[in-house]
């Protein structure tokens, strides 16, 4: 295959708009060549934690996020003041646009770091890519994951490609926190109320653009907030310290709920009637849309879901999402502080329920439960 012309890169920066590339209408469509795209494509949970049950790494004092329990990324400390936050992922086409793929595919990489309290400091490519296909798209994958790692100040410095029928695309991402300051997942405490910091859908808006229900405007919305970085949420959350952090991304925010309440030894209730919905993906929800994803989501957390939502509700909440939310447990008397915080600065913030005793997550209504 070959390109009508090379692609020239865009002038105005990834982050602030998304970028046609009609140049290589000659080449297929990249999520044509994908069976599952972004964070849908994720192995299922359930299986993920028998398989890492058996994998425990030796004792190690300064390991202080491993598996045990896994969190979002894993943490070393190098000394009193320093340890290094490191992560990967990585995922097959859920747009078109090389370039676009590429900025969402190392946003969503990046957001690992944050949602552990860090800041990125270095990254590298994972790439799998057909021969086939022009190596222009291969560039315009790397100049958007390069846009999108500078603009958190960390350095995009290489990587390692091979060839694959579907095209896959990630980063490996080493940051820097301070001990003390890790935020992981299993802190939340009975008295916290729980905020997200991004809609929720993006599965379902690119489930219906897939399947050509996608009403004009919502994958654009969707794009636009995947390619928005958890940099801005991570840094008006710090002076709140807060209990438990976790990103929702493929097992959805039930799933990921979950493993915040289970490894907190708490209960998650979540109001159904709160949560934040990208546009049209309520409404796409109460049409049944939804990936295959969605199943794998419900066979892992489902057992552990007290739901009275809608069925819409439910799958909202077990959506898988890509590039997505922050969770945030925190004590309840910060929350005012909080949302006047992320207002003043242009941030969206959502609170979505409360921390209680006993185990489990609950889905209702909090006016009707």
């Amino acid at each position: 295959m070959s390109l009508r012309r090379p692609c020239s890169p865009p002038g105005d920066g990834v982050l602030l708009r998304l970028h046609t590339l009609d140049c290589v209408s000659s080449s297929p469509p990249l999520t044509s060549l994908a069976k599952a795209g972004g964070c849908a494509a994720k192995y299922p949970a359930a299986r993920l934690e028998t398989l890492l049950a058996g994998i425990v790494p030796p004792e190690a004092s300064d390991l202080l996020v491993g598996l045990d329990p896994a969190d979002d990324a894993a943490v070393y400390r190098l000394d009193d003041e320093r340890a290094i936050v490191f992560t990967v992922d990585f995922f097959p086409p859920l747009v078109d646009d090389p370039r676009t793929f590429g900025a969402i595919a190392a946003t969503n990489a990046l957001n690992d770091v944050f949602a552990m309290g860090g800041a990125p400091l270095l990254a590298l490519s994972i790439a799998a890519f057909p021969e086939e296909l022009p190596s222009e798209m291969l560039g315009e994958i790397l100049d958007g994951a390069r846009e999108a790692v500078q603009a958190t100040g960390a350095i995009l410095a290489g990587g390692h490609t091979i060839r694959d029928d579907e095209p896959k695309y990630g980063l490996a991402v080493v940051g820097t926190v301070h001990p003390s300051g890790i935020w992981p997942k299993s802190g939340a405490r009975p008295g916290d109320a729980l905020f997200l910091t991004k809609r929720l859908g993006t599965g379902i808006v690119l489930q219906a653009q897939r399947e050509g229900r996608a009403p004009a405007g919502a994958l654009d919305a969707a794009i636009a907030g995947m390619l928005v970085s958890a940099r801005a949420a991570a840094a008006a959350l710090r002076p709140f310290a807060p209990n438990a952090v976790t990103d929702v991304t493929g097992f959805g925010l039930l799933g990921h709920a979950y493993e915040m309440a289970s490894r907190s030894g708490v209960r998650i209730e979540l109001d159904a009637d709160a949560m934040p919905a990208l546009p049209s993906a309520r409404e796409l929800a109460e049409e049944g849309v939804r990936t295959g994803g969605d199943r794998r989501n419900r066979d892992y957390a489902g057992p552990h879901v007290e739901s009275t939502a809608s069925e819409a509700d439910e799958i909202l909440a077990f959506d898988p999402q890509t590039a997505g939310v922050l969770l945030v447990s925190l004590p309840a008397d910060k929350g005012a502080v909080l949302k006047a915080t992320f207002a003043s600065g242009g941030l969206d913030v959502f609170p979505v329920g409360r921390v209680v005793d006993g185990a489990g997550v609950s889905l209702a209504g909090f006016a009707s439960g």
